[in-house]
């Protein structure tokens, strides 16, 4: 075997979940996904897809409507035109981000990953042979994220071939404010650097100034023959995980390439699962809302209560579905997370998954249909705390 896959790690987050699944009495708020299940409308139309015998291959690209729909989902998000023709539909996020790394990056080739982020952003360039440079966030003393982007744009040089973000930031919540995108952006023109921009927490933004219905994206700014992917996903605005449904945007002359790249990888997305995304566009107005302001509330509910706990530090992040923690007294987020599994009955993400800057760390993710289940968290953890930290 290649020996990048040998020296891929396992996934931190599924070492403890496994060490909890099946077990009725621990809270799961390991995986980044809602506990509540994809809006009716949604099953609906993807059970009618199904009954009408809609179970054969579809174009590599995308169905066509779909494919339209998003275009005009974009356009409206984002406050310019975004054709058709520079958009695939994919399996998942996951695999728009891989199809874009088979596309842009050769063995050898230098990729600088802002971190903490999530771990497949790291191990898909590693996959492909790169040579991966990591530019770490900040923590401040509140809990919160900032980026040096001074750090940044001087890591970025006409050696690096990519540039891989992820705003909203999975685990921090930390978000790009729109003169630093700009500033990278034109930065990246300069160096001759392609930007690979993981924007499915897009909608999941939380802005107390105003009604925002969308973080700042790269397709606010960047022209349609600049070097940018920008990726999305149905799983997190629309409660749609486990379709591993996702998209991406690109510049033309890389979406005239993508189709035989796509039928190497998956062939097509399934169809009946692309009817489902076109209900949810359809329907937009009336489910995402909802989604965002609920999460919002649990945000809302848990950051302050986990604030109030002795020696717990975490913030009130202004994007994405997860309070990032750290608990004073332990270094080793792994085994703090089993041990929270095995001793309390709460399933958290370890912060060292997402890099080495995450260690320490622990990720909570909010985004759950009753709140009281992380009322009900928050007091497993208080009543460990309170057992003793040894």
């Amino acid at each position: 075997m290649r020996s990048a896959i040998l020296n891929l790690e396992a996934s931190k987050i599924r070492e403890v979940a496994n060490a909890g699944m099946g077990r009725a009495d621990v809270l799961p708020f390991w995986f980044g996904e809602s506990d509540e299940t994809t809006p009716e409308v949604i099953l609906a139309a993807a059970i009618a897809s199904l009954q009408a015998g809609e179970t054969f291959y579809a174009h590599n690209m995308g169905l066509p409507e779909l494919r339209e729909a998003l275009a005009d989902y974009s356009s409206r998000l984002h406050g310019g035109a975004v054709a058709a023709e520079r958009i695939a539909v994919t399996s998942g996020g996951v695999n728009a981000l891989m199809l874009a790394m088979q596309v842009l990056v050769d063995a050898g080739d230098e990729v600088v990953v802002v971190t903490p982020v999530w771990p497949n952003l790291t191990g898909q360039p590693q996959i492909m042979g790169a040579q991966l440079r990591c530019v770490a966030l900040q923590p401040q003393e509140d809990g919160a994220w900032t980026l040096d982007l001074a750090k940044l744009l001087a890591a970025i040089t006409p050696r690096t071939r990519l540039l891989v973000l992820n705003s909203p930031n999975n685990p921090t919540g930390w978000t790009l404010t729109r003169a630093e995108q700009q500033a990278i952006l034109d930065h990246c023109r300069g160096t001759g650097t392609w930007i690979l921009s993981d924007e499915v927490y897009e909608r999941l933004y939380y802005r107390d100034d105003t009604e925002s219905r969308a973080a700042p994206s790269f397709l606010d700014i960047a022209a349609q023959d600049d070097r940018l992917v920008v990726v999305q996903s149905f799983s997190k605005a629309f409660l749609m995980t486990g379709w591993r449904l996702g998209w991406m945007v690109m510049p033309p002359a890389m979406a005239a390439q993508m189709g035989k790249v796509i039928e190497f990888n998956t062939s097509c997305a399934p169809v009946f699962a692309q009817q489902g995304a076109l209900a949810a566009l359809e329907h937009v107005a009336e489910i995402t809302p909802r989604i965002v302001a609920h999460m919002r509330a649990c945000r809302d509910a848990l950051v302050p209560a986990l604030q109030a706990l002795p020696g717990v530090r975490t913030s009130r992040a202004p994007g994405g579905m997860y309070a990032f923690v750290r608990i004073d007294g332990f270094a080793d987020s792994l085994q703090l997370a089993k041990r929270l599994v095995l001793e309390a009955g709460l399933g958290l993400a370890p912060g060292a998954a997402f890099s080495a800057e995450g260690e320490g760390w622990l990720r909570w993710c909010f985004a759950s249909k009753d709140a009281a289940r992380l009322a009900l968290g928050v007091r497993r953890l208080d009543d460990w705390l309170a057992r003793g930290r040894t």
